[in-house]
C-alpha cells in the first residue's frame, strides 16, 4: 500500500482539478472530460506515474466521472422537459457501438498516439468554441438513416478517444442541424451517458501495464481520482452556475476556447518536442 507521503500530493492535486472542472462546467456548460484528461495526464506524470498507458488511464477515469455527472444532468434537464428523447433514442445505438469500438482501439494504441488524437481534436473543438456562429446550419432537421448511423458511430468513437462526454461533439452537431441550443445541451447530456457506460465497462475489464501504475487503479480506472473528482465537481459546479448568472459567460467561453487551444497545442508539443 502506498504511504501517505505518496498519496497526499495526489489527493491535493486531484481535489484542485475537480474543483476547477466543476466551476468551469457550471460556468460555461462545458463537459468535464475535456478539462480532466489533460489535467489527469499532467498530474499523474508530474507525480512520477509515467505508465506506458497513462493516457488510457486518464481517458477511462474521465469517462467514469461522466457516468455520474451525465446521469445527474439528464435528470435535471428532463425535469424541465428539455431532453429530446426521440433524438436520444435514435442516436444512442450508433453512439454506443462507436464507444465500444473506441475502447478497443484506445487500448491498442500508445499513449503518445492518444495524445496526438486529443491534441488535434482539441484544437478543432477549441476553434469551433472560439469562432463558431449560432446561425451556422448544415440542415434544418437531424439526419436519419445511414447518415445518422455513421455520424452517431463516429461521435461515440471520437468521444472515447478523447475521454469526453456528449457535449463537445453532440451540441455542435445538433445545433448545426437546427436543434435549439437548450435542447441540444440537454440531449447531449444523454449522449454522454450512452458514451460513458459501455466504455467504462470495457476499460474496467482491461489490463494495463503494472509498471508505474497510479495507486488503486482497477482496469484503466483510477478509483481515488474518480471519487475525488465526483465529490469536488458536485461542490463547485453550483458556484460556477452562480457566477454565470452574475455575468455574461460569452467572453469567458471564448477565453476557455483559447485555453483549450493552448492545452491541446502543448500536448502536441510534448509528443513531438518533449
Amino acid at each position: 500500500m502506498p504511504d501517505l507521503s505518496t498519496l497526499l500530493p495526489m489527493i491535493v492535486l486531484l481535489m484542485g482539478i475537480g474543483a476547477f472542472a466543476g466551476v468551469l462546467a457550471g460556468l460555461l456548460g462545458v463537459g468535464g472530460g475535456i478539462i480532466l484528461v489533460p489535467a489527469f495526464y499532467y498530474a499523474f506524470s508530474g507525480l512520477g506515474y509515467d505508465n506506458a498507458q497513462l493516457m488510457q488511464i486518464c481517458l477511462a477515469t474521465s469517462l467514469a466521472t461522466i457516468v455520474f455527472t451525465s446521469m445527474r444532468s439528464v435528470q435535471s434537464h428532463n425535469k424541465k422537459g428539455a431532453v429530446d428523447w426521440s433524438i436520444l433514442r435514435g442516436w444512442a445505438p450508433g453512439i454506443a457501438v462507436g464507444a465500444v469500438i473506441g475502447v478497443m482501439v484506445a487500448t491498442g494504441l500508445r499513449s503518445t498516439q492518444l495524445m496526438v488524437i486529443f491534441g488535434c481534436l482539441g484544437i478543432v473543438i477549441g476553434l469551433y468554441l472560439a469562432f463558431g456562429k449560432a446561425h451556422w446550419r448544415l440542415g434544418e432537421q437531424m439526419p436519419r438513416g445511414i447518415v445518422q448511423s455513421l455520424l452517431s458511430t463516429i461521435m461515440g468513437f471520437m468521444s472515447v478517444l478523447m475521454g469526453i462526454g456528449g457535449g463537445s461533439f453532440g451540441v455542435p452537431t445538433m445545433t448545426l442541424f437546427g436543434v435549439p441550443i437548450h435542447r441540444a445541451v440537454a440531449t447531449a447530456a444523454g449522449f454522454g451517458l450512452v458514451i460513458a457506460v459501455p466504455s467504462v465497462i470495457g476499460f474496467l475489464l482491461g489490463h494495463p501495464d503494472p509498471v508505474n501504475l497510479p495507486p488503486y487503479t482497477i482496469g484503466y480506472v483510477n478509483i481515488p481520482a474518480f471519487l475525488l473528482i465526483i465529490c469536488m465537481t458536485l461542490l463547485t459546479a453550483p458556484l460556477g452556475v452562480k457566477i454565470a448568472h452574475a455575468m455574461d459567460p460569452k467572453p469567458l467561453k471564448r477565453v476557455f476556447a483559447f485555453f483549450l487551444l493552448l492545452v491541446a497545442a502543448n500536448m502536441l508539443r510534448k509528443v513531438y518536442f518533449g
